[in-house]
C-alpha cells in the first residue's frame, strides 16, 4: 500500500475488524437513522475543533500519507471519515458487548 493510502487503510481496517460484529446481533448499521442521530454531533464538534485548530495552526497533516483532497478549512477528506469511522465502530463494539452481556446473563437466569 501507498503511504498516501495510509490513513484510508487504517479506516478500512477498523471497519473491517468490527464488521463480525455487526452479525452477532449488534444490529448497529440496520438503525442508520439511530447511529446517524449518534455519530453526526461528533461529526460536528470535531471537525469544527480541526478546523480551529489548522487555522491557528496547532497541528497539521503529514500529506504524504493523505490522498490530497482538502476540505474547507484544510482538513483532509480522511479526517472526517475518521470522525465518522471511529464512532461507528465504537457504537458497533459497545452493542455487541452489551448484547452478548444480555444474552449470557438471560442464559444464567434461566439455569438458575
Amino acid at each position: 500500500m501507498g503511504d498516501r493510502w495510509q490513513y484510508l487503510g487504517v479506516l478500512l481496517g477498523c471497519l473491517l475488524v468490527t464488521l463480525p460484529l455487526e452479525f452477532l446481533g449488534a444490529g448497529v448499521y440496520r438503525r442508520a437513522a439511530v447511529l446517524a442521530r449518534a455519530v453526526l454531533p461528533v461529526v460536528g464538534v470535531f471537525a469544527a475543533w480541526d478546523v480551529v485548530a489548522i487555522a491557528r495552526g496547532h497541528w497539521t497533516f503529514a500529506e504524504e500519507f493523505t490522498l490530497g483532497v482538502v476540505l474547507p478549512g484544510g482538513m483532509p477528506v480522511e479526517e472526517v471519515l475518521f470522525f465518522v469511522v471511529v464512532p461507528v465502530c465504537a457504537v458497533l463494539t459497545y452493542e455487541a458487548v452489551s448484547g452478548m452481556a444480555a444474552r449470557l446473563e438471560r442464559e444464567r437466569a434461566v439455569r438458575g
